[in-house]
């Protein structure tokens, strides 16, 4: 997704606010991919100020500059329960989901020594996966929109690149001796939403368009690797897809 258009997504947050949480978002979805737990779980804690912000600043109709802490994180998520004249998921249902996100980083070995639990992938996962709930409804909330199209936005919010794809002359290179099975999956897997084969083709420099599809695409298709759109002639990375990116591809460059 462009930075106008996740701009857009969050059209109702001032750029004070909505910057940090763009930017706090990326650096945990990239400490996740990158198997580092502590990091991620920290920013996770981060998000919660910075959501915290909006949604008081939303509640008293007056948002602050930047992002800031309250002095107590469980007493100031229970007053947002007070505005009743608006929706749950903005006075209980979000500050409640922070309130699990704060303990983790402060209690699971995050934030502080001694604590029960070393950071790990599960703890990590729990904390992403709350993370996009609480983007995905405030996408909802400020942008108007349905709760599957919110889904939708967040999953594109995330910045994901790769060392060897080289964006020059309106194509992607790919600057490593991948298959082309692999170099489609590396170029499609920084790219939001669908992109055309005759984009993937400049790519991934496979020479018989024809046989590219059929062997290339239709066999990554029936791996659910990817989703390729024979009318619309484009192909689409699947969440298996890009966990293939992450686990194979990107350690064999």
């Amino acid at each position: 997704m462009t930075t106008a258009t996740s701009q857009a997504a969050f059209s109702g947050i001032p750029e004070g606010l909505r910057r940090p949480l763009l930017e706090e978002y990326n650096k945990l979805a990239k400490h996740y991919r990158e198997s580092r737990w502590e990091p991620a779980e920290l920013n996770g804690g981060k998000l919660c100020e910075i959501v915290y912000s909006i949604l008081k600043g939303h509640v008293d109709g007056a948002f602050a500059a930047t992002p800031y802490k309250p002095s107590n994180m469980v007493d100031a998520c229970r007053d947002l329960e007070k505005a009743t004249s608006f929706p749950r998921s903005v006075r209980i249902q979000i500050p409640r989901m922070l309130l699990a996100l704060y303990e983790i980083r402060n209690n699971r070995n995050v934030g502080h020594v001694g604590a029960d639990v070393d950071p790990n992938h599960m703890d990590a996962s729990v904390v992403l996966g709350m993370v996009k709930w609480v983007m995905a409804e405030l996408v909802r909330i400020f942008h108007g929109t349905s709760t599957e199209e919110a889904t939708q936005v967040v999953e594109s919010l995330t910045e994901r690149s790769l060392p060897i794809l080289w964006r020059v002359g309106g194509i992607t290179r790919v600057l490593a001796p991948l298959t082309a099975k692999d170099k489609t999956l590396a170029v499609l897997y920084g790219v939001p939403g669908p992109l055309d084969v005759k984009s993937l083709l400049a790519s991934v420099e496979y020479g018989n368009s024809s046989r590219y599809r059929a062997t290339v695409l239709k066999d990554a298709h029936r791996e659910h690797l990817l989703h390729f759109d024979t009318k619309a002639d484009t192909a689409q990375i699947s969440p298996l897809g890009s966990r293939y990116v992450e686990e194979r591809v990107a350690l064999e460059i």
